[in-house]
């Protein structure tokens, strides 16, 4: 049996086939068993190989490969059999060494096994792998290694489930750790804080996952977070929040209180308070009542009286005699007052003829009628010099403050910024051009304008000369105020606000926004056509038959081109563009451009799968107030309707979300999309930037206020212009809310600091038509403010841009920043800059691994009867609509993850689609070998290689 298991051996491992053969021979039947054997592999006859070292179980994490280790003694060779199959020679490392103890030869081996192996390996139970060592005696089995791929699923089976218990009552709280391998252990944590059960003997974590808290207390009470992990990953539960709760209890009665009355029938009362213990927590209040009351008797006070005064007393030497009286006509009693007055009087008794000290009593003058009169003429004056030292204070002062004033009078043109106040009326009719001081204007024709006015560009040197300040308006009156708001009027509002403006707005209205305010021929926002024009952003990729994706850095728009849509030993060029010119695409009545033309090509290639472009819109998303549609340009350069994107079609398949457009087409050409407001609600989204840099004036500082539509080719083309003028971004952008109420949008410069700053006369409000900013589809609209130092030490500004729709919404940019360029803070243009590499082919290009995809097709793109198909992968990932024109593919799921490769270009990983495969996955049982922890691979592998 030796001879048949070595001549096995020698058939895998060619390389050790003479020694084997050499072995079998010297241990084949009929041969001398005491023959020596070679020295090299010294050996005790009659020995089996012993292991000193077996293989351990061990866990595959991510893409690392574990290595299976095995030692024995004495052994002339070790090999690994994995799965009842011999592992190659070539994958084996050996070592060899001498014991010096037995003198026996110590061989050990090693292999790795990789994640792919296990994932290949389809059998009734694990991968598995055991060591078998030759010796002259025969052979020895290790035990057998398991080998699996550790994960661990993102959801908990059972989260914890918050509680209000009674103090002293018991709380359990059960946990269900996600399924994984190794399975996953689980700590509690408290409040973020980790869960000791040793240190606290009223805790227990040993059941089953679970928390017991045998008896609750008051401090108790918290967040309660279940923690699972294992080897691979670490997840976090649900909180649950514990409340103990405290059930309020009686205080002792008080003391009966003394009776609410003096006099007559009454009542008295005792109290006790919910507070022993006071109810905690949502506890339930005392039961009961808290007062009570008895009545009670007092007797009536008596008030004393005085009894008629007694006769008077003997004349006394001093010559006074006395009277007296007693508070006993009745006593008080039972409380009463006693009497009020004096219980004695004394008198004279001699009339003025008493004498004393020889002198009659009459002439006797008291010493103290002499102190009164003293005392008296000293303080009069005293009072007489305060007063003329007062007198002298005030004169002083008040000459003083005389003889400075003027010096530190603050001029007064300081506090209005230097405005004076105009009033501007209309000369009489006749020569419109002739201003006469010598003519009455005729005021019967004045009319008041009630809102702003945007004027011209604050740079302009000639903003505050004659010509342009007292160019004549027909029927205005102008009013600058000191606050810097400029404000004309006519009787009715802006000429778009007509009377016979209708409100069905906009549907059926065949008002063209372009010939609104047909008498203003100066432009009431900037355009920067002094800086050189581009007309496309562009870039090109070479793709095959693997496909990939061409991304437009900073623009929002990229192009994904699906595996297989190529043939095979096929390479096309294609190219994407942008038009940042003047549109092609003329709007008709009231529909408005909400994106940027795209263009893909070359326009003759032909593809076998649709590809998917995307493209950045600035609409607020709603099917209540747009009708978007999505046109394309053909050959002769006229724009045609694709399909709207509501409407079922078979040719091509639009999503939209709420800040790009995902297109699956057939046909590459150019593609934008246009929407036609349905009521006035319909908003478009506009992005507000303020910049700012110095002008050619060191005391100067111009600030430009950017109003652009909501997409980040828009706002890329700001930045470039910007950076072309040396412009700092000074506050991050916001996104503003305009509706289609055709309202005009309002820009102004607030809390400017004052003795600081000033702004330019007629400048600190800035008006934009309704239709520059509703039809802003050409040149970026900006308005530009002119702001001036009072001294050249000014070098922090602080002031407040208020960009806000008249009836609409608002926006505030505050600005903090320093105008010398070593002090200024940089704001970044764009949050996360997209891929420095614009074109990405073959795998790296896609999230999904084509492996995972070709399994996923297989399992949906055959129909179930349950609706377990490409339907259901659908619908969990949100594709609700249109889902005929996937039926007419040839792989509906295949189309549909190309739609998800597109939408999720930017997200941060694959866990929407985790999600879906995990719910649908529990039904199918072909998914059951994609494990989250290979989408996690996945997904570590497309950022690391696309630098995200």
């Amino acid at each position: 049996m030796i001879l048949v298991l070595v001549k096995a051996l020698s058939d895998v491992c060619a390389g050790t086939s003479g020694f084997l053969l050499d072995f079998s021979s010297r241990t084949s039947p009929g041969t001398d068993n005491g023959e020596a054997l070679p020295e090299s592999i010294p050996s005790a006859p009659g020995t089996l190989p012993h292991f000193i070292e077996e293989p351990d179980d061990a866990y595959i994490i991510k893409s690392n490969p574990i290595a299976l280790r095995c030692k024995a003694r004495p052994a002339m060779q070790i090999f690994f059999k994995c799965n009842g199959e011999w592992v190659h020679q070539n994958e084996h490392v050996s070592e060899e060494s001498l014991d010096e103890s037995s003198g026996l030869k110590v061989r050990e081996v090693f292999i790795n096994v990789t994640r792919q192996q296990v994932e290949d390996f389809h059998g009734p139970e694990d991968y598995w792998c055991q060591c078998v060592a030759w010796s002259h005696l025969g052979t020895s089995k290790s035990r057998k290694a398991s080998v699996r791929i550790a994960y661990l699923r993102k959801n908990f089976e059972q989260d914890p489930q918050g509680r209000e218990v009674p103090i002293e009552g018991m709380i359990v709280l059960h946990c269900r750790p996600p399924e994984g391998v190794p399975a996953a252990e689980v700590e509690w944590l408290k409040n973020e804080e980790p869960i000791d059960s040793e240190q606290d003997e009223n805790i227990d974590t040993r059941a089953d996952h679970n928390l017991i808290i045998r008896q609750a207390r008051l401090s108790d009470s918290g967040n309660y977070t279940c923690m699972a992990a294992n080897i691979v990953a670490k997840r976090r539960s649900l909180s649950a929040t514990v409340v103990v709760y405290v059930n309020g209890g009686w205080s002792s009665w008080t003391e009966w209180s003394a009776c609410n009355v003096r006099c007559g029938r009454g009542w008295q009362k005792r109290s006790r308070t919910c507070t022993n213990p006071a109810p905690l927590n949502g506890g339930a209040f005392c039961e009961g009542m808290s007062v009570q009351k008895i009545t009670c008797t007092s007797l009536c006070p008596v008030d004393g009286s005085w009894e008629v005064w007694s006769e008077w007393s003997v004349c006394s030497p001093e010559c006074e005699h006395l009277r007296i009286r007693e508070c006993t006509a009745p006593p008080p009693r039972n409380g009463g007052k006693f009497c009020e007055g004096l219980s004695q009087e004394s008198e004279n008794c001699t009339d003025g003829l008493c004498i004393l000290d020889k002198k009659p009593l009459h002439e006797i003058k008291p010493q103290s009628i002499e102190n009164a009169s003293d005392i008296a003429l000293y303080s009069g004056l005293g009072a007489a010099v305060v007063a003329v030292a007062v007198l002298v204070i005030g004169v002083t002062l008040y000459r003083r403050s005389q003889s400075d004033y003027g010096v530190d009078v603050i001029d007064s043109s300081a506090l209005t910024g230097g405005f004076q106040t105009f009033n501007f009326k209309t000369v009489r009719q006749g020569n419109s051009l002739l201003l006469n001081s010598a003519m009455q204007p005729d005021l019967t024709v004045s009319r008041t304008y009630s809102g702003p006015i945007c004027l011209q560009d604050p740079l302009d040197k000639e903003l505050m000369t004659e010509s342009s300040l007292f160019n004549p308006l027909s029927d205005i009156k102008v009013k600058v105020q000191s606050s810097f708001m400029v404000s004309l009027g006519v009787s009715e509002r802006a000429e778009y606000h007509g009377k016979n403006h209708s409100r069905t707005f906009p549907h059926g209205n065949n008002h063209s926004f372009s010939t609104m305010h047909p008498r203003n021929k100066t432009p009431y926002i900037q355009n920067l056509s002094s800086l050189p024009t581009r007309t496309e952003l562009r870039t090109t990729g070479v793709f095959g038959h693997l496909g990939g994706r061409l991304v437009m850095p900073n623009t929002g728009v990229s192009l994904l081109i699906p595996h297989g849509a190529i043939p095979e030993e096929n390479s096309w060029e294609i190219y994407m563009s942008i038009n940042q010119g003047e549109p092609s695409l003329q709007s008709d009545g009231s529909e408005v451009l909400l994106s940027p033309e795209v263009t893909c090509g070359p326009p003759d290639m032909i593809v076998t799968t649709p590809f998917a472009l995307t493209i950045p819109h600035c609409a607020d998303v709603s099917s209540e107030h747009w009708n978007i549609h999505l046109k394309k340009r053909t050959q002769q350069g006229k724009w045609e309707e694709v399909m709207s994107v509501e409407d079922e079609s078979t040719s091509c398949y639009c999503l939209l979300d709420p800040f790009a457009c995902h297109v699956l087409l057939d046909s590459f050409g150019t593609y934008a999309l246009t929407g036609e407001p349905i009521t006035d609600c319909a908003v478009k989204q506009l992005k507000v930037a303020v910049f700012g840099c110095m002008s050619c004036n060191s005391l100067d500082y111009n600030l430009r206020v950017y109003c652009v539509d909501n997409t980040p080719c828009a706002f890329q083309e700001v930045v470039s212009d910007e950076r072309h003028q040396g412009g700092q971004l000074l506050e991050e952008p916001k996104l503003l809310h305009f509706k289609g109420n055709t309202f005009s949008l309002q820009i102004s410069v607030l809390d400017i600091p004052p003795f600081l700053w000033r702004i330019k006369p007629f400048t600190a409000c800035q008006e934009v038509p309704f239709s520059r900013v509703w039809c802003s589809n050409r040149q970026p609209l900006h308005c530009a403010f002119s702001l001036e130092r009072y001294t050249p030490t000014t070098t922090q500004l602080s002031c407040k841009i208020c960009i806000r729709q008249l009836k609409g919404h608002e926006q505030i940019l505050q600005v903090q920043t320093s105008i010398l360029e070593s002090e200024r803070e940089t704001i970044t243009f764009f949050a996360q800059e997209d891929s420095t590499f614009p074109a990405q082919t073959g795998p790296k290009a896609f999230k999904i691994p084509y492996s995972i995809r070709q399994r996923i097709c297989a399992t949906f793109d055959t129909p179930n009867a349950k609706g377990k198909d490409w339907q259901m992968l659908a619908q969990k990932n949100s594709i609700n609509r249109n889902l005929s024109y996937f039926a007419t593919q040839s792989s509906p799921s295949a189309v549909i993850l190309n739609l998800w490769e597109a939408r999720h270009q930017h997200d941060g990983d694959l866990d929407s689609l985790a999600c879906a495969l995990e719910e649908i996955g529990r039904t199918h049982t072909k998914l059951s070998n994609i494990s989250e922890s290979q989408l996690d691979e996945a997904d570590f592998n497309y950022s690391r290689q696309n630098g995200l």
